[in-house]
């Protein structure tokens, strides 16, 4: 049938003035062309990907996530995500491989677009297996090849006995008696090549990705004890596994004093009738804790936004157009919990990778409206924030200058010492060494050196079961190194000085041997 047939009408001879109600007869199906699939999740990286199966396993009710690399012939063959929740049946298994599949989603699920387990797997593979078994159910399973995705819509189905083998095996971390197992093969993301070591770095950079990025995202339920994250690794060859590392949770607001005082302050305020608020925080100044200087970035790059919804992490800083990022607001997080009201709203819209959140100008408009119980307003607290950044490098300029710290510990410490401290000019490093000084003190000065000596009579005592090396026993040597390098100031050595070093020797021989009683 023509479009004019449907309408029964004949074309206008010429052109006629706008219509307001827009005519439409008959519908017609215009199916999706399979090449979508070639499009979805094109943003995704290894580790919000995975993300995005982990909120699956929490929706699923799961105590237990296992991430594993399986590594056979010096390559990463495949990739798996275990968990242990109520899994699915048949019915379920088909509507969470289908494309678009949106279901209704809990009042405490992490779902939303319905895309998420097939996009974020395709960002990465081109082979997509589920496998699942629910209560009084039989095992599942379902598989999906871009290949065949990418030409017509025909999912494999997964033979029974296959099914009941995977979810066999000996996953150790998470035991599936009902769960779901994710597996990728075909790798895209994943080196090529057959060389074992490239294989190893790259296991240890996406794992070490992998942890930081699942530990800040699901800080909330790690810290609540919610579910258990492990990742691991099997070698087909060694026919086992290696340890399994646990993430741990990396709270973006865990400091343990705050950068000015009163804060955390909630600010108030509505949007569109909704209430909102913004949990303002304000960080020591130059922290070092692994919170504050998170991974991938410096924490310059994450001042602003926390964006959560249902204690999922959805933004990590940028300040969606309501202030602008520079150096003095370094310390600036705020915290902002988004309920379903807000995110089905025109006002927010995350992304369908769960890593970011737009913003309508209500927001700006918002947030500059809000106000805590004593009065402080949002401009207040960026002005709080920024004095309390002029400070500690104010501090920071204040405090004395020391020798510079050489050899004898880790890299990562002389780099801090160097940050926090200052170094006179004109001055050797001063390393820290171990020997026998053939007495009991604990340690000894060598200025002609340039060296303080360590009684390594005492290294065990000092190192407990630590594996002894060059840059061992950090904590002792800086303090060591704190506490006498103002001798290695100057040409001599003063009375006070000497009876100083004496004090000093006197104290720590007495405390360790001590130790040793």
């Amino acid at each position: 049938m023509t479009d004019t047939a449907a309408f029964g009408e004949q074309a206008p001879a010429g052109a006629i003035g706008w219509q307001a109600v827009v005519p439409v007869g008959n519908s017609i199906t215009l199916p999706p062309d399979p090449h979508i699939m070639d499009a979805i999740g094109g943003n995704h990286r290894l580790e919000t990907a995975v993300a995005d199966l982990v909120d699956n396993s929490l929706d699923a009710g799961a105590s237990r996530v296992l991430i594993r690399f399986v590594v056979a012939d010096h390559r990463v063959q495949s990739f798996y995500v275990i968990d242990d929740g109520r899994g699915m049946t048949r019915d379920q298994i088909d509507g969470a491989m289908t494309v678009g599949g949106a279901r209704t989603y809990g009042s405490s699920e992490l779902g939303h677009f319905g895309l998420g387990l097939k996009a974020a797997s395709f960002s990465q593979a081109d082979s997509l297996t589920v496998i699942s078994i629910a209560e009084e159910s039989p095992a599942v399973g379902r598989r999906w090849l871009t290949s065949k995705a990418s030409n017509s819509f025909e999912c494999d189905i997964v033979g029974y006995g296959f099914c009941c083998r995977e979810l066999g095996r000996p996953w150790d971390f998470v035991t599936p008696s009902t769960g779901t197992i994710v597996r990728w093969d075909a790798i895209r993301a994943f080196p090529s090549g057959h060389d074992a070591d490239v294989a190893s770095r790259f296991i240890q950079d996406a794992s070490t990705r992998i942890q930081h990025h699942l530990g800040m995202v699901f800080h909330r339920f790690l810290e609540a004890g919610t579910i258990k994250i492990g990742i691991d690794v099997e070698d087909v060859s060694l026919i086992g596994t290696g340890p399994v590392v646990e993430v741990k949770p990396l709270d973006p607001f865990g400091y343990l004093r705050p950068g000015a005082g009163g804060y955390p302050k909630e600010l108030r305020t509505t949007i569109e009738g909704v209430p909102v608020t913004a949990l303002c925080h304000v960080w020591p100044g130059r922290s070092q804790q692994p919170q504050f200087r998170l991974p991938g970035a410096t924490p310059e790059q994450f001042q602003g936004l926390y964006f959560y919804r249902r204690d999922r992490l959805l933004q990590a800083g940028g300040w969606n157009n309501v202030e602008v990022q520079r150096r003095d607001l370094q310390l600036a997080r705020v915290a902002i919990n988004l309920d379903d009201d807000l995110v089905n709203s025109r006002v927010f819209r995350m992304n369908p990778e769960k890593s970011r959140v737009k913003t309508g100008h209500e927001f700006g408009e918002a947030l500059g409206r809000a106000s805590a119980e004593d009065g402080t307003t949002f401009h207040g607290y960026i002005e709080t924030a920024q004095q309390a950044f002029k400070q500690s490098n104010q501090r920071s300029r204040a405090r004395a200058q020391i020798v510079p710290l050489g050899r004898g510990v880790p890299p990562r410490v002389r780099r801090t010492v160097e940050r926090e401290l200052n170094s006179l000019p004109g001055y050797d490093d001063v390393d820290l060494r171990w020997k026998d000084l053939g007495s009991d003190l604990f340690f000894d000065i060598d200025r002609d050196a340039n060296t303080i000596w360590l009684n390594i009579r005492y290294r065990q005592l000092v190192t407990g079961d630590g594996h002894a090396s060059f840059n061992d026993a950090a904590l002792v040597k800086t303090l060591v190194f704190l506490l006498v390098e103002n001798l290695f100031h100057g040409s001599y050595w003063g009375p006070k000085d000497k009876d100083n070093l004496e004090l000093w020797q006197t104290l720590l021989t007495t405390a360790v041997k001590a130790e040793l009683e």
